[in-house]
C-alpha cells in the first residue's frame, strides 16, 4: 500500500531540484568563512543537579536542538544527538552535558525524523526507560528498531503523560532519512505543560510560517526555544529554516515571555556560522528595542532555573 505523504500548512513546498543544490555548492566554494567562534560551555559541572532536582522547573542546553527539561518531577529531553559527526561535517563544540553525565530519562520528544534530530545511538545510550513522543508515520521506524513505548502524535493533538500535557504543534519543514521515504512521517514542534507551571515551546525546525501566530494564539507560552541557524544561502534554505530576524518575529507571533536560541553552534548544516547567527539575533533583538532579559542565549550544559519567581 502506498505510503501517506505529509505536507506543511497552505501546502508549502520545501522541495529543491539537483540544479539547486549544484548551485548553492557552487556559491559555497567562493565564501571563506570564520569557524573559530565555539559556543561557550557553562565551564561547571552544572548538570549535578538535574539528578537530584525533585520539585523546581530546570532546562539545560545540551546542543543543536537537544535540550533536558525537568518539569514536575518527570525528565524530558528533546531530539536527543550526541553524534560528533553529522555526515562528513565533524561536531563544532562538545555537547555541553557528556551523554554518561545525563540523569534517567522519562520522556523523549522528537520533532522529526532528519538525521540531526533523531540520533538513534544517542537514544539508546540514554539512561532509563524512557517513553518516546513522535509524529505520526514516524512510530513504525521505532517499533522496527525494537523500541515499544512509542507513542505517535498528529498536529494539535495532545496528551498527558504523568502530570505534563504534551502537544504536537505545526511547523514549516520537510523530512527524509533514505532516498524514499520523502515525507512520509510529519514534523512539529512540541508545547510542554503543567499546572502552576512555566510553558515551553519547543519548535524543532521551521522555516518561517503562520503557524507561530496561531500556536501563540492556543497557548500561555514562558519559554520558546526556537532555531537560529542553517538559513544560508536564504533562497535554497529560506522554506525550511528561519533566519535569526524571522525567528524574532516568530517570538514576537508566538507571544511568549522569553527566547531561548537553539540550532546553532554544533553542526555547519549551511553556510552560515554560529557567530553570525548571533550578531544577527542581537541586532535585530535591539533594533525592535526588545528587552534583553527576555532573550537567554543559553551556555552548553548551563542550568536555568524556571519556575515563576514572587
Amino acid at each position: 500500500m502506498r505510503q501517506k505523504r505529509y505536507e506543511n500548512l497552505d501546502s508549502v513546498s520545501t522541495k529543491k531540484t539537483f540544479a539547486d543544490f549544484r548551485r548553492w555548492q557552487k556559491e559555497r566554494k567562493n565564501k571563506k568563512k570564520d569557524l573559530s567562534y565555539q559556543v561557550p560551555h557553562a565551564g561547571t559541572q552544572e548538570y549535578i543537579q538535574l539528578h537530584t532536582n525533585r520539585s523546581r522547573t530546570l532546562l539545560a542546553w545540551v546542543g543543536h536542538s537537544t535540550f533536558v527539561i525537568q518539569l514536575n518531577g518527570i525528565t524530558i529531553v528533546t531530539d536527543p544527538v550526541w553524534a560528533m559527526r553529522m555526515g562528513t561535517a565533524k561536531r563544532l563544540t562538545a555537547p555541553g552535558i557528556a551523554i554518561d553525565d545525563m540523569p534517567s530519562i522519562d520522556v523523549v520528544l522528537i520533532s522529526h525524523g532528519h538525521y540531526d534530530h533523531l540520533h538513534f545511538p544517542s537514544i539508546r545510550k540514554l539512561k532509563g526507560n524512557p517513553h518516546i513522543f513522535v509524529p505520526v508515520g514516524l512510530g513504525r521506524l521505532f517499533l522496527r528498531k525494537g523500541y515499544e513505548h512509542v507513542t505517535e502524535y498528529s498536529w494539535w493533538e495532545e496528551m498527558k503523560y504523568r502530570s505534563v500535557t504534551f502537544t504536537f504543534v505545526p511547523a514549516q519543514h520537510w523530512t527524509r532519512r533514505t532516498l524514499f521515504d520523502t515525507n512520509t512521517s510529519h514534523w512539529g514542534g512540541w508545547v510542554i505543560q503543567a499546572d502552576d507551571k512555566p510553558t515551553f515551546y519547543f519548535a524543532g525546525d521551521s522555516g518561517y510560517f503562520r503557524g507561530f501566530r496561531e500556536i501563540g494564539e492556543r497557548f500561555s507560552i514562558d519559554y520558546a526555544l526556537l532555531p537560529i541557524g542553517a538559513y544560508e544561502p536564504e533562497w535554497f534554505m529560506g522554506p525550511q529554516h528561519v533566519t535569526p530576524e524571522e525567528a524574532v518575529q516568530a517570538f514576537l507571533d508566538c507571544q511568549a515571555k522569553t527566547f531561548i536560541p537553539m540550532h546553532y553552534g554544533a553542526f555547519r548544516l549551511a553556510d552560515d556560522t554560529p557567530k553570525e547567527a548571533l550578531d544577527r539575533l542581537l541586532n535585530e533583538w535591539k533594533r525592535r528595542q526588545l528587552e534583553m532579559e527576555r532573550l537567554k542565549c543559553v551556555k552548553l550544559g548551563e542550568v536555568l532555573d524556571c519556575d515563576f519567581r514572587d
